[in-house]
């Protein structure tokens, strides 16, 4: 018989593994991140906020001395062509499992705009053409260690040749290859973003050799295999689970998602009806934690890393997310949420809750606006990568 997991195991497990209780949260931020596979990193404030939620003293500091001085996390492409936060034991198996697919559609996206500069006469000459600014960008950041997109297209002429961007379309732009050629690099692991211009909340990174990061470069896995371990990983965090939620977080095809799960050879349970998995060894009741609550930021790892999320979201939806199915800044009770947050024209923090939640609750959730609003220290997040959700909108008000 299919054992039946509900929404208090699954809620359970959410607490303990992904660092949310007080007795669960973590010293340092590689922990964090190595406790939720990867931080969701296209809001650079969101990796932040996410690991200050799950550590017991956090600091801007400490993230930015595992991210530049120790260089224990790595900024890099993954899951669905989206940038993430990881540990260096997790990098390769991402970069094998995911970003080597993403890597292949830029550099053909690549040839296709360079095609239509005229920088070649046929798709040879281009792929030859590429090959060489490829070269010349690689040879200027080493010479100059660390470097933006602008500063690596004064360095060789190729490197500031302009791309138009969505050709045709109302919202036609233009880019200097250096600008796109940083991402395609980064895919392929050959380059890291590094230190951003300005605070941490800015979106403009300086880039870097990766073997600042690795000085041998990743280890290169097999495509398969690191489907498979990415597969297992992430049934440990985020298990039980669908395959549908595996293939929404990876990006991967239903073949590549199906194929990393045989090899795996899941326990299939009862979610309330749907078909969930766990590995076979981890089938153990999850004890109760302790009540908690949490403030998680925008784009949060926990909230994004299921597609199916009627469990601890409800009929919350529509208020928390905006139109591109991203999620902002939520309100957590007990493995739930329960309502979301903002900040207000003041850049105080301001909670609303959606549901009637009890005092304790409240009290709970009032600490840990307090204990944000001190690591904030008056610093006014953004939402320059996504569009502001409903709750915020109002909230900001």
């Amino acid at each position: 018989m299919v054992r039946h997991i509900g929404v208090v195991e699954r809620r359970a497990r959410l607490a303990l593994r992904h660092r949310l209780t007080a007795e669960t949260r973590a010293h340092d931020p590689t922990e964090v991140a190595r406790s939720l596979l990867a931080l969701h990193g296209t809001d650079p404030s969101s990796v932040y906020v996410g690991t200050w939620a799950r550590m017991r003293d956090g600091r801007v500091a400490d993230v930015e001395r595992a991210l530049y001085a120790d260089r224990s996390l790595i900024r890099l492409m993954g899951m669905r062509r989206t940038v993430f936060v990881t540990s260096l034991d997790v990098a390769p198996v991402l970069q094998a499992a995911c970003s080597r697919a993403v890597a292949a559609r830029e550099r053909r996206l690549l040839l296709g705009m360079l095609s239509e500069t005229g920088v070649a006469e046929d798709a040879g000459g281009v792929a030859v053409w590429l090959a060489e600014a490829e070269e010349a960008a690689l040879r200027a950041l080493k010479e100059r260690g660390e470097a933006t997109a602008a500063e690596l297209a004064s360095d060789d002429p190729r490197l500031s040749t302009e791309l138009v961007m969505a050709r045709g379309k109302s919202y036609e732009g233009r880019q200097k290859l250096a600008s796109r050629l940083l991402l395609l690099l980064a895919a392929e692991g050959h380059v890291v973003r590094g230190r951003p211009r300005g605070t941490w909340t800015s979106h403009q990174y300086r880039w870097a050799p990766l073997t600042d990061w690795f000085p041998g470069g990743l280890a290169d896995w097999d495509t398969q295999d690191a489907q498979t371990e990415l597969a297992r990983r992430w049934l440990r965090t985020f298990g039980p689970a669908t395959a549908d939620d595996l293939r929404w977080w990876t990006g991967w095809t239903k073949t590549q998602t199906k194929r990393a799960l045989t090899e795996l050879r899941p326990v299939e349970v009862d979610l309330d009806g749907a078909a969930g998995l766990l590995l076979p060894d981890d089938v153990d009741e999850t004890p109760p934690p302790e009540p908690w609550a949490a403030l998680l930021p925008a784009l949060d790892s926990t909230p994004m890393g299921w597609q199916n999320r009627g469990w601890f979201l409800g009929d919350h939806g529509p208020h928390l997310f905006d139109r591109n199915g991203n999620i902002g800044p939520s309100l957590w009770w007990n493995g739930r949420i329960v309502g979301g947050w903002a900040q207000d024209g003041r850049g105080e923090i301001v909670c609303r809750f959606l549901e009637d939640v009890g005092a304790d609750a409240r009290s709970a959730v009032q600490v840990e606006a307090e204990r944000l609003a001190a690591r904030l220290g008056g610093v006014r997040l953004t939402a320059r990568t996504r569009g502001r959700t409903w709750l915020e909108e109002e909230l900001a008000c």
